[in-house]
């Protein structure tokens, strides 16, 4: 959210009336303030002239939109007068005591990246992609979208899962062998799938059984596997790289006619199978989190584990399966680089991944839906270098690499909020 709030209930008689005192930070509005000068000065600092070509449909399509051309430099400054109005809005509501929506916010991050675009684009003869972004941008989410929700029903269960990128390697990894011996990209799904659930059983025996702080072992585990990758690709998989590093890749599946709608039908209707069920995943986790059995007693454990087992409940048996799922979806994430991006694994071709989920899961207030969405953000930022860099974009790719980690530092920092963990979250739990 975009400003933070605390509400207080003072104690009082019963006769009295209860108080409530609201906090307000300056957080949110600091960070808009920031940005908005940032902007400002790259406009004047790297002034760029003539249009930008907004590109919105493909041959394919049912009908063609007609490509959008606009003066870069005076669109650039209005959006830059779009961002200082949000921004002096958000002042007078903070001054208020009120905090800023969440609308406003949008229409802030809409502004600033229209406006940033066509200053990229000023005066290139290629078209600005708006499909190559926008399909990019789910492409790129795969890994940070099933990571976070990893790391959601890892957390709510009580269990930090810090090892998500050590789960994301270790199934691309496998998924790599799996699908070059078999030739197919089916198995190397599931291998992946088996490869997370196993470094998160691995994760579960320290921090469920043995009590091991669960940060420390969530971090060692994210080094183990990136040191046995990088070993076990220099000795055996690139001396047989034709026949353990050659792997079987998902081909798209376009659905007929939502695959021809413009703009929307090749970003969400014609996509591999990962996507899809990515899309459903989503959904899925969410409901079996707030409207089933399992997900009632499992954030029952993550927020008050005596209480749980007070009532029946098994907290250790609860968090095994919780956490051994998080892995698995999270195996889902690693398969992408090897199944879906390339036909072979690189080492350590994640790249920090499973840390920008984690963040995803912080930026979406441990909630699957936010948490993905989140993930659908820092998928944007990552392909947003690929975009400019095919328009010819003056952006040096040294800044642009830099983006999705701004992004990361940016959204967790100023537009985050306060937000409320499980409150057994990295707590193990002694039965006594």
């Amino acid at each position: 959210m975009s400003a933070d709030h605390k509400t207080t209930q003072l104690d009082a008689p019963l006769s009295e009336t209860t108080r409530t005192v609201t906090l307000v930070t300056w957080k949110t509005v600091g960070v808009l303030l920031v940005v908005t000068v940032l902007y400002a000065l790259l406009l004047i600092a790297v002034p760029h002239s003539g249009d930008t070509r907004f590109l919105l449909s493909q041959r394919s399509d049912f009908f063609q939109i007609p490509v959008i051309v606009v003066p870069a430099a005076p669109f650039a400054w209005a959006c830059g007068a779009v961002m200082l109005a949000v921004t002096a809005v958000a002042v007078v509501l903070t001054a208020r005591g009120r905090r800023t929506p969440l609308w406003l916010v949008v229409i802030y991050s809409l502004a600033g990246l229209a406006g940033f675009l066509a200053w990229a684009g000023a005066g290139s003869p290629r078209d600005l992609s708006i499909v190559g972004l926008l399909g990019g941008a789910v492409l790129w989410s795969v890994p940070f979208v099933y990571g976070a929700l990893g790391g959601v029903i890892g957390e709510r269960s009580g269990v930090v899962n810090i090892a998500i990128e050590a789960q994301l390697l270790g199934a691309a990894f496998t998924a790599a062998i799996v699908s070059s011996i078999t030739n197919s990209a089916f198995a190397g799904l599931f291998a992946a799938v088996f490869a997370g659930a196993l470094v998160a059983l691995v994760l579960g025996l320290f921090a469920i059984t043995y009590h091991v702080n669960q940060v420390i072992v969530g971090v060692v585990l994210n080094v183990l596997v990136v040191g046995l990758t990088s070993f076990l690709y220099s000795q055996v998989l690139v001396p047989s790289a034709e026949t353990l590093n050659s792997t079987t890749r998902f081909a798209s599946i376009p659905i007929p006619v939502l695959s021809d709608i413009p703009v929307l039908g090749p970003v969400l209707f014609d996509q591999p199978l990962p996507i899809y069920l990515m899309f459903i995943a989503v959904p899925t986790v969410w409901y079996t989190l707030n409207r089933t059995r399992w997900g009632l007693r499992l954030r029952a454990v993550g927020e008050h584990p005596k209480a749980a087992d007070t009532v029946g409940i098994d907290v250790v048996r609860t968090r095994y399966n919780a956490v051994l799922v998080a892995g698995a979806v999270a195996g889902l994430g690693g398969a992408f680089y090897t199944t879906v991006y390339l036909s072979q694994f690189g080492e350590n071709m994640t790249g920090g991944a499973g840390y920008i989920a984690l963040a995803a899961v912080i930026f979406g207030k441990w909630d699957p839906i936010r948490s993905a969405f989140a993930g659908l953000l820092f998928g944007f930022a990552s392909n947003l270098q690929n975009v400019l860099s095919v328009v010819g974009s003056p952006v040096p790719s040294q800044f642009m690499l830099m983006v999705p980690y701004v992004v990361t530092l940016l959204a967790v920092a100023g537009l985050v909020g306060r937000s409320r963990p499980p409150a057994a979250s990295g707590e193990p739990y002694i039965k006594g």
